[in-house]
């Protein structure tokens, strides 16, 4: 289970609390002693009702150390969405902190799943502590629901040999010694927090801070978390740093050796303001998918610049880009794009997903021949290196001509006073999709006409918004990532900005 003989610590910074590395092993052997007394056995499901506290992580390590499967749920699901996930895992018990919503505690029981409490497990006797290793490599130890809470759930199953196959590579790629102190920010129920920025340094023997998952308040405080507990390392998502950069200080005793973002391509601009406000250059974009254990490449090339959408060098896997996006033409036997030249993105690790619980159907159509095919969109240069184009669904087509709206995201993101913004496809008489845009700005229409200028100076013409949306905010998930279908089905409710009343009014 371990990289090393044994954890790090574990810390909540805002509360305090601390577990060294014998009380976090005491409290293993509590929880372990608790489900064996409740019955647990060898391949039981296990959901996880809460995360980002310390208690979660010796949760996990107890159900591996039973031979059981954790499934770690988003706390703020609905009884309704629970309920979904539940009937199409069939989970065995469910541990909690703190009382559950009295509705959601009765489906469950209706449901045959036992309820856990957390603290209570935590105090339970035992006589020894355990030798955390009662698994076998080839069983299931990790789901994780990626959709379909409200309908037809898809969860990524993880046995633990391709966990181990990542946090293995991941070691020989990256090393140990920059995550010694590692903060989490992220939340514990999706592969990015848990099983790259979390479980890889904390099982590896480095200590791990954990917060909040997107507060708002906690990416005010950023910079002083970082000084009070000089922190060598933390992961996070782009929209967490636009908050973190227009509200917190920057930290200042300089602990911070390694900064990695992920879940959306970083922009050039948004990856210089991060070098210059976290003050190390090693900030790097990692590319990473459930599917796949998280990550699998980064820009961990040297000194380099930084550019829209570029992503670097696989850790531990090989990437290719292929003109067909089909699992009847994985590589191997499709063709493969040419340098610079935007195509598929398909990978092959050995920390592949064992594969979509309950649906082999739902598998076959992403993986073949040992394959995955990612749905992103990218191209590689002529020294191999991945840049990210957007994702396949995501892509416009206007006319015949294909429009990226990470591209358009990037340029109008440059511009003053833009606090967040999305381009999606909008249907249109003509070219049969045309773009939007919908785009947090500061300030008047005066504004609006600039930015627009700044538009047609930077953008193609094919690629210039035909509709503009001004919003407050742009909806994400709990994942920190935009789902653009979501905001164009958001604006289509709204009326779009009279572009050319407020472009006359200013001629």
């Amino acid at each position: 289970m371990f990289l090393q003989r044994t954890t790090g610590e574990l810390a909540e910074p805002l509360t305090g609390r601390r577990w060294d590395r014998e009380t976090v092993l005491r409290q293993v052997s509590s929880r372990v002693a608790h489900l064996q007394k409740r019955g647990m056995k060898s391949g039981d499901l296990v959901f996880v009702h809460y995360g980002n506290r310390i208690e979660f992580f010796a949760d996990l390590l107890a159900i591996w150390n039973c031979g059981g499967c954790a499934v770690p749920i988003d706390a703020r699901l609905t009884p309704f969405e629970i309920e979904t996930l539940a009937g199409a895992a069939n989970p065995r018990f469910s541990i909690h902190i703190g009382e559950l919503d009295p509705a959601l505690a009765g489906a469950l029981a209706n449901a045959g799943v036992e309820l856990v409490d957390s603290i209570e497990a935590g105090k339970t006797p035992h006589a020894s502590l355990p030798p955390l290793s009662n698994f076998e490599l080839d069983q299931d130890a990790l789901i994780l629901f990626t959709s379909g809470s409200t309908g037809d759930p898809k969860g990524v199953v993880h046995t633990h040999r391709s966990l181990r196959a990542r946090w293995i590579t991941l070691q020989q790629s990256l090393g140990v010694e920059k995550y010694r102190r590692t903060l989490c920010l992220l939340p514990t129920h999706f592969g990015h927090g848990l099983i790259c920025n979390c479980l890889y340094p904390w099982l590896s023997g480095c200590d791990l801070f954990v917060l909040p998952a997107f507060s708002a308040d906690v990416a005010m405080r950023l910079g002083r978390i970082l000084d009070e507990h000089d922190i060598t390392f933390m992961s996070s998502v782009p929209s967490v740093w636009r908050l973190a950069l227009k509200a917190a200080r920057p930290p200042e005793r300089g602990s911070l050796e390694r900064v990695f973002c992920g879940s959306a391509p970083l922009t050039a601009h948004l990856w210089g303001q991060i070098r210059e406000w976290t003050g190390t250059r090693d900030v790097c974009n990692s590319y990473g998918i459930t599917e796949t254990g998280s990550w699998v490449a980064g820009t961990t090339v040297g000194d380099f610049e930084p550019e829209d959408g570029l992503v670097g060098v696989p850790w531990g896997s090989v990437i290719q880009i292929m003109k067909e996006g089909g699992t009847e033409y994985p590589p191997g036997f499709g063709e493969e794009c040419p340098a610079d030249t935007p195509g598929y993105v398909w990978l092959n690790t050995p920390a592949l997903m064992k594969g979509y619980l309950g649906r082999e159907d739902l598998t076959r159509q992403v993986v073949s021949q040992g394959w995955f095919m990612t749905g992103d969109i990218g191209a590689k240069d002529e020294r191999g290196w991945l840049y990210l184009r957007g994702r396949e669904r995501d892509e416009i087509n206007k006319g015949g001509t294909k429009v990226y709206p990470s591209d358009i995201d990037a340029v109008a993101e440059r511009f003053p006073g833009v606090n967040d913004v999305c381009c999606f496809a909008v249907e249109d008489a003509l070219y049969g999709q045309n773009v939007g845009l919908a785009v947090a700005l500061e300030g008047d229409d005066a504004q609006v006409r600039e930015l627009y200028g700044w538009l047609k100076r930077h953008l193609a013409d094919h690629q210039m918004p035909m509709r503009m949306h001004r919003v407050t905010e742009i909806p994400r998930t709990s994942r920190g990532k935009i789902n653009r279908a979501e905001v164009a089905k958001s604006c289509a409710n709204s009326e779009p900005l009279d572009l050319r009343s407020i472009l006359r009014s200013g001629s």
